[in-house]
């Protein structure tokens, strides 16, 4: 996906290079790193969210980000919004997620092809994982049990055992898969793969893939609905977010979000998505029941770079790459709450319990 400020497009068009350069300050260099057209950069919004150091609303335990350049994991406090430790981990950290009885995190180190797993007690890494070329998403089964890791240069996802700490399954599925999501009953599986615009279904008992959903040019990330009827995928070269129903496999609604739209998350409820848009700095709020944009939060001027999210019913967190930081935001008000300094070049989030 990227170092370098690189885009999920970039692992459909080119090796990725593994040297880690000094991070570019602007959005332009992303899209120019990527291979992308440049956006067109207007006059920053004449008044952004007012910003506080203070608590954020809810009771949301620590909240995981990767630094892709640090090769580390800062990890924040959220009653404080304090950076409470920062951990070092393997190369090019991307994707990440936490267990729901809080005491692992799982890391996808794109760089080095493994998988770090963190002990949130400690802060230490207890077990690194060989995994495929260009781990990137990952996202963990509803009971625990097993961690899907989307392997976007060996066009297939690996499943971990977490209780072994060892691959048991590696499933082939589309070219330059990037993000993979669970359904909530645990039985699917579905990866948006970056190089073929299409979304691959697994059956998560079989570990096979079994049917090939269409999708938006350049589908960088996948959600799914509480309810496993509608997967919303986010297409970083169309602009757009996908609803796709999952049982036709038909998309029976396109959103226009704006250039550089990067990851798409669910609140808890289902009944909103946001999705992240690089190009003008912007959280763009879906209406699940109507498929329209009802509101836009805007998290800084052009160059900000909202790259990944993770929604609570108490905050919205999002990574900005090119901004070296996390924004915390009041998902009742749409206010951001906190902006908080992280390490550089910030990829994924997660929140613990």
């Amino acid at each position: 996906m990227h170092f370098l400020r690189r885009t999920r497009a970039d692992a459909a068009s080119q090796p990725r290079s593994r040297a880690l350069l000094p991070t570019l300050g602007a959005g332009l260099a992303l899209l120019l790193a990527s291979g992308l057209p440049a956006a067109p950069v207007g006059p920053p919004p004449a008044s952004l969210p007012e910003r506080s150091e203070s608590v954020t609303p809810g009771t949301d335990g620590h909240v995981y980000i990767t630094n892709q350049l640090d090769n580390t994991v800062s990890v924040i406090d959220a009653r404080t919004n304090k950076v409470a430790a920062t951990v070092p981990v393997g190369t090019g950290p991307e994707g990440i997620a936490v267990a729901k009885d809080g005491r692992h995190a799982y890391i996808a180190d794109n760089g080095s092809a493994e998988v770090s797993v963190l002990d949130t007690r400690t802060n230490k890494i207890v077990a690194t994982v060989p995994v495929g070329k260009g781990p990137s998403g990952v996202d963990l089964s509803p009971d625990g049990r097993f961690l899907y890791i989307a392997n976007g240069e060996s066009n297939n996802v690996s499943v971990l055992d977490t209780r072994t700490n060892r691959v048991t399954a590696s499933v082939p599925v589309g070219v330059s898969p990037v993000s993979v999501a669970i359904s909530r009953d645990g039985a699917t599986a579905y990866v948006a793969n970056t190089g073929s615009d299409s979304v691959s279904v697994i059956d998560t008992q079989t570990h096979r893939a079994t049917r090939v959903l269409p999708a938006g040019r350049t589908p960088v990330s996948v959600a799914v609905t509480p309810d496993g009827g509608s997967a919303y995928v986010a297409n970083e070269e169309a602009a757009s977010v996908s609803v796709i129903e999952t049982r036709t496999g038909k998309i029976t609604a396109t959103v226009p979000v704006g250039d550089g739209c990067f990851d798409v998350a669910l609140g808890p409820d289902g009944r909103t998505a946001y999705a992240a848009v690089l190009g003008p700095g912007k959280i763009s709020v879906i209406d699940t029941r109507s498929h329209r944009v009802s509101a836009t939060m805007s998290v800084g001027p052009p160059g900000t770079d909202p790259f990944n999210l993770a929604v609570t019913s108490s905050a919205v967190y999002v990574t900005e790459q090119g901004a070296g930081t996390l924004t915390v935001i009041d998902p009742k008000t749409h206010k951001v709450v906190a902006t908080i300094t992280v390490g550089n070049s910030p990829y994924g989030v997660a929140v613990s319990p």
